[in-house]
């Protein structure tokens, strides 16, 4: 296994909260959102529990935020920290969490406006829906 995934800690906090604005501020500000310093930590605290840091090489290169069910894995979020950006590293981050969840299907959406969503494509993952500010994304089941 190439990545570790390590269950975040309330200690995990103030690294996850600054990762997300890191990453996420330049997408959401492209799509009209312009959150608050509270919003960011209610976004952050939401699902807490399903958050998870990415482990490579014993560094900590980002975060996994995904809840599991029957026949589904739903990824909530998934950041890499920009020093380690540009890598590949997110594609095989997703490449590993597909291998593991076969036979389930995994589930996420992104940012019209984020360019991962080539990334997405390029793994599989194709449009099944969409709102005025993400495309909901699965692949094949």
């Amino acid at each position: 296994m190439q990545f570790k995934f390590q269950k975040a800690t309330i200690e995990d906090r103030n690294y996850l909260l600054e990762l997300r604005k890191l990453t996420m501020v330049e997408h959401l500000e492209k799509s009209g959102q312009f959150l608050s310093e509270l919003e960011h930590e209610r976004r952050l605290d939401e699902n807490y529990e399903c958050s998870y840091l990415i482990v490579h090489h014993d560094e900590v290169i980002g975060t996994l935020k995904y809840r599991e069910f029957d026949e589904k894995i739903e990824i909530m979020q998934l950041q890499i920290h920009p020093d380690y950006q540009s890598k590949g590293l997110g594609g095989k981050v997703l490449e590993q969490v597909l291998e593991y969840s076969k036979p389930k299907y995994l589930e996420l959406t992104v940012l019209k406006e984020n360019r991962a969503l080539n990334l997405y494509k390029k793994l599989g993952f194709s449009v099944f829906g969409e709102d005025q500010l993400e495309f909901f994304m699965h692949t094949k089941h």
